[in-house]
């Protein structure tokens, strides 16, 4: 994945509670291979209008918006199916990060494991960056010091330190595994000596390799 550090980007916001992956992207399109590119599928139905066409005053549908990577939203975004083509559809669609008050909890460590940030503010703070981003502006997202700055807001945000660490290096959980090779090898060499006749001859180390 690609390390995420400080991201100044374009934001948009969605002022929407309860955005759950069923929204994200409809059922019917996850049958498709993910190399056709889900960014296409994300909220479908939901910036449509009645009669199937673009809803133009939808956020995402405003002008600027496809190059938006930072999307700032309501309460308890991600709720519902755990589907990870949720969060591909995000990450197709260019976002790098989401902001909102909270997150179902699937969906935050399927994004995580994908490269997107799932930033969790506080309701006013999210109500403050919305009104800032009422068309697509400028927002930095700081993971390191854990700040976001909108034209004149700026605000905090919480994540679990092991998510901020995979995202700041870009590591999935393999990533994060190698990071104690040394203490794996360690154990490994302690418990052969220990219980030689559990390994099979000629068997490597657990750890090695």
């Amino acid at each position: 994945m690609k390390p995420l550090d400080i991201l100044t980007a374009p934001g948009i916001g969605l002022a929407v509670a309860n955005v759950d992956t069923d929204q994200l992207i409809p059922a019917r399109f996850m049958k498709e291979p993910r190399s056709v590119g889900y960014g296409q599928f994300l909220l479908f139905d939901v910036r449509r209008d009645a009669e199937g066409g673009l809803d133009v005053d939808f956020a995402l549908n405003k002008p600027g918006a496809e190059r938006a990577e930072v999307l700032v939203s309501r309460r308890n975004f991600g709720a519902g199916s755990s589907r990870e083509a949720a969060v591909y559809a995000l990450v197709d669609g260019g976002f790098r990060c989401v902001i909102a008050p909270s997150f179902g909890d699937i969906f935050a460590s399927n994004a995580v494991n994908n490269g997107l940030l799932p930033a969790v503010v506080e309701e006013d703070d999210a109500e403050r960056l919305l009104a800032a981003l009422v068309d697509v502006q400028g927002i930095e997202v700081d993971l390191v010091e854990q700040r976001l700055r909108a034209a004149e807001v700026e605000v905090g945000f919480s994540i679990n330190p092991v998510w901020r660490t995979k995202l700041l290096n870009g590591w999935d959980d393999i990533d994060m595994t190698r990071q104690h090779q040394g203490e794996i090898d360690a154990f490994a060499t302690r418990y052969a000596e220990r219980f030689p006749w559990a390994r099979a001859p000629g068997a490597e180390l657990i750890g090695k390799g």
